[in-house]
């Protein structure tokens, strides 16, 4: 793939200021948002597809065309792999969904709360590529600033968040810190790209980074 793709720019020089502050926040105060109607046809086909497959469950969330969850799938073999992603556009660029994974238009947030309340427990949970909100003023839209972050420690299992975007990737790292979680972060390895994005980002030249963690 032809690499084109900008830096990420932001106006910010190191970890936000108001990160520790504001994950503390969410900490102590759970997300009682009600889930939204769009959600619920999702969350039924996902329920009616848990009824009959039994497997350990791994999230795709933010998986965009879907590329990502196909690829997760042949590597866990033994798990129902679902990704999810608001944008029916991005879902409708994927096709018809393969065996072993299931694609969900719908707020990855919704879901993450139904099964958190339900008391779900994964096996593992992917980031990929996420949009870095990279404006200072847009840490509460990032993943670790958003107040569904506690939902996904209650989630559990093996969490990967991915970026091209170094600071994104220490922030989430500091995030599971204030949580109790350790983590590691590391260059992602080269090899088959689990997503377009990784793709081009790397034939780009940009540095990958990954933040892991064991819930």
């Amino acid at each position: 793939m032809t690499g084109n793709s900008r830096q990420v720019e932001s106006n910010q020089a190191g970890p936000h200021r108001a990160l520790g502050p504001l994950v503390a926040r969410h900490l102590r105060e759970p997300w009682r948002k009600p889930v939204a109607a769009h959600n619920r046809p999702a969350l039924d086909a996902l329920a009616a597809q848990r009824a009959v497959d039994p497997r350990p469950l791994v999230l795709d969330s933010f998986c965009g065309t879907g590329a990502s969850t196909r690829a997760l799938a042949e590597r866990h073999p033994d798990c129902l792999v679902v990704g999810i992603d608001k944008s029916a556009a991005r879902l409708a660029k994927h096709g018809e969904a393969g065996d072993g994974y299931l694609l969900l238009q719908a707020d990855c947030e919704a879901v993450w709360q139904v099964l958190a309340g339900e008391g779900v427990r994964l096996a593992a949970h992917y980031l990929l590529y996420a949009n870095p909100w990279p404006k200072a003023a847009q840490l509460k839209r990032r993943v670790h600033g958003h107040p569904a972050f506690p939902l996904l420690l209650e989630l559990g299992g093996a969490l990967e968040l991915r970026s091209n975007w170094r600071l994104y990737v220490e922030e989430f790292g500091i995030a599971l810190h204030l949580a109790g979680v350790p983590s590691a972060i590391s260059a992602v390895p080269a090899g088959e790209p689990l997503t377009r994005f990784e793709a081009k980002y790397r034939a780009s030249g940009h540095p990958l980074w990954r933040c892991r963690a064991r819930l």
